[in-house]
């Protein structure tokens, strides 16, 4: 029996941030107008204030996806051809180049704007809550990059970007906490493998896994169901290894549903539940475990365990 085609239902429908497909930046009008910050860090707004109570209802990002570099403004462009004219940059690639310049250039790390796409499509405008942090912004351009590499972003999700912050683009503006550069193959060869699966069968399961969770629509990572997901995905290794062994019992992973738990009073948490079918007899089994996703922080509440339909 062919394996069936993961259905994914999480309960709720992200709303639609991003902006447009990527596209060079273009270099606009150097026209400051009187008084307006340097820097793209220096303009962001508070997330929070203006409203009252506008602090009660703070939302948070736990994100995969791809962060690069854009140029706000024509002069913070020139000023970065200056400094790539005085930087020995010869038998490099301009993706090389570029982290070399910014490496030897700090101050340029601010100027610039920091785009994360998802899905090829621009999604926030990613900015350090605590400015010593802009180091993991140049850790994000890996000199020699490859299709499977991802940032991980965790923090809060403010407001729109003002056009002018980044040469028109009006996305949400992430305030990060965390930031993490990997490659997908790194990850998947940390995880740990149980000793029923061979290796080459648990890796061909985690990938499958992995990339179904990236795939899931509009997987932003702003909404409960998502940060969830995301999370697990590259913290809890355990359900990699339920996944490989469920092949190796002929079953099939057909759907990942997420949806609130009954333990819910004063924090969210959610119950994420895998459904595995046999591929002969078309028996459904199913596994769940409960994540925090109150805070900026999720974290496990019960691990993977048997699930029963109520």
């Amino acid at each position: 029996m062919a394996e069936s085609e993961v259905e994914v239902r999480d309960g709720s429908t992200q709303e639609a941030s991003a902006a447009s497909t990527m596209t060079p930046v273009r270099p606009v009008t150097d026209g400051l107008r009187a008084g307006s910050p340097s820097s793209p860090a220096a303009q962001q707004p508070c997330p929070t204030c203006g409203t009252p109570g506008a602090s009660m209802s703070v939302s948070y990002v736990y994100a995969l996806g791809k962060i690069e570099p854009r140029f706000p403004r024509l002069s913070v462009e020139k000023e970065f051809a200056q400094a790539t004219g005085r930087a020995e940059t010869a038998n490099l690639t301009d993706r090389q180049a570029l982290r070399r310049v910014l490496e030897q250039n700090r101050y340029l790390v601010k100027q610039l704007c920091w785009v994360m796409t998802i899905g090829g499509l621009e999604t926030y405008i990613v900015i350090p809550r605590d400015p010593t942090d802009t180091n993991l912004l140049v850790e994000t351009l890996r000199p020699n990059p490859r299709p499977g590499d991802l940032d991980l972003v965790v923090g809060m999700r403010g407001p729109l970007a003002p056009p002018e912050m980044c040469n028109g683009l009006t996305v949400p503006i992430v305030l990060f906490d965390q930031l993490y550069s990997f490659e997908r193959d790194s990850l998947i060869a940390s995880i740990p493998r149980p000793d029923t699966v061979p290796a080459e069968r648990f890796a061909e399961a985690a990938e499958e896994v992995f990339d179904r969770i990236m795939q899931i629509t509009d997987n932003a990572g702003a909404t409960k169901e998502h940060i969830a997901l995301n999370f697990l995905a590259v913290r809890y290794p355990a359900i990699y290894g339920a996944i490989a062994d469920a092949h190796s019992r002929n079953l099939s992973l057909t759907a990942i549903d997420v949806r609130p738990s009954s333990l819910n009073g004063l924090r969210n948490i959610v119950e994420v539940i895998f459904s595995l079918t046999d591929r002969a007899t078309d028996v459904v089994h199913k596994r769940f475990l409960r994540v925090d996703v109150t805070e900026e922080f999720p974290f496990l509440v019960t691990k993977l365990s048997p699930y029963f339909d109520r």
